[in-house]
């Protein structure tokens, strides 16, 4: 089975002009929490949590892509770490369980919907 994969900005802060000085970033706090809620909730680690230096989306906030080989990916924006990483989870259950990764739109945690940035279409390998 293909890995799906949260790639987590752990760069990133809600509002680039109220950025700490020093770390913790959102973004790092959004990455633990995923940690921690994610263990043991997928089998087989078919979820991978990737930290990532930077996403190019500082202007947007904490910002999560999901992907996997041959499904589209997401790309999400502005999320707020207490409120976010469930739901996130929660969307990945439904991802992995969809052929192509298009998850019908009244099924995405309603924290995501607005946070959904960009889906783009899986490569076409043919």
């Amino acid at each position: 089975m293909p890995k799906h994969t949260l790639l987590v900005c752990k760069s990133c802060h809600r509002s680039s002009k109220k950025r700490p000085e020093n770390p913790p970033f959102d973004g790092n706090i959004l990455l633990d929490q995923l940690n921690t809620l994610c263990n043991g909730k997928f089998p087989d680690n078919e979820v991978e949590i990737q930290p990532v230096g930077c996403l190019w989306a500082c202007d947007y906030g904490c910002v999560v892509s999901v992907a996997s080989p041959d499904k589209a990916t997401y790309l999400f924006v502005n999320l707020t770490p207490g409120e976010s990483a469930t739901a996130l989870l929660d969307f990945m259950q439904l991802y992995i369980k969809s052929d192509k990764g298009t998850v019908v739109w009244r099924q995405v945690p309603e924290i995501l919907q607005s946070a959904i940035f960009a889906q783009i279409p899986p490569q076409n390998n043919s």
